[in-house]
């Protein structure tokens, strides 16, 4: 049965590295007859969450701050699988993808829990200089065992400093390959 992804992508480059993860696992996931949504979060208004427990899970904006997320929470509510996909900046996830993230907080609230359960599933996608992916896998184990969802694992992939360096290199048809498998 075709699934429904929902992709928040958290890298500034539209054609960096961890984008081209995202375009091999989309390309494999949409192979499989799934629908692929994906949010390029860095062209996106989205501010940090104000910790004030007004949102209402219920409604069309859950949160009670007016910005782009009112396009990503119909598309989460609605979702089978979501995708994180990021660079590794500073041992952790971008900046960008860690927003997102915790503003999804608001489908926790209110009346009725839309966010955790609800037999979802999620996948890691990483690219990076490095390889320090230890801190962002704990982060990323804690957070599906908090969200009850099923954790597909990850794609990391080290050694890609510049644009482009991720080129030929495994890791593009492991996501390929992740994507093919959901169904």
């Amino acid at each position: 049965m075709a699934k429904k992804i929902v992709i928040l992508n958290g890298s500034p480059r539209r054609n960096g590295n961890t984008s081209a993860l995202v375009k091999r696992f989309t390309e494999g996931a949409e192979s499989a007859g799934n629908t692929v949504t994906e949010f390029f979060l860095d062209n996106m208004d989205i501010n940090g969450c104000k910790g004030c427990f007004g949102g209402h899970s219920s409604r069309a904006c859950p949160c009670v701050q007016k910005d782009d997320m009112s396009q990503i929470y119909p598309a989460v509510k609605d979702c089978d699988v979501i995708v994180l996909a990021t660079p590794l900046y500073y041992w952790n996830m971008s900046g960008q993808i860690r927003t997102a993230v915790d503003r999804l907080f608001a489908l926790e609230e209110g009346d009725g829990n839309l966010l955790r359960g609800h037999g979802r599933a999620c996948a890691l996608l990483m690219a990076a200089e490095g390889n320090g992916f230890d801190d962002v896998l704990l982060y990323f184990n804690h957070l599906m065992e908090h969200l009850q969802w099923n954790n597909l694992g990850a794609v990391l992939a080290g050694g890609n400093g510049d644009v482009g360096d991720i080129a030929g290199k495994p890791e593009l048809e492991q996501a390929y390959e992740l994507g093919r498998t959901i169904q």
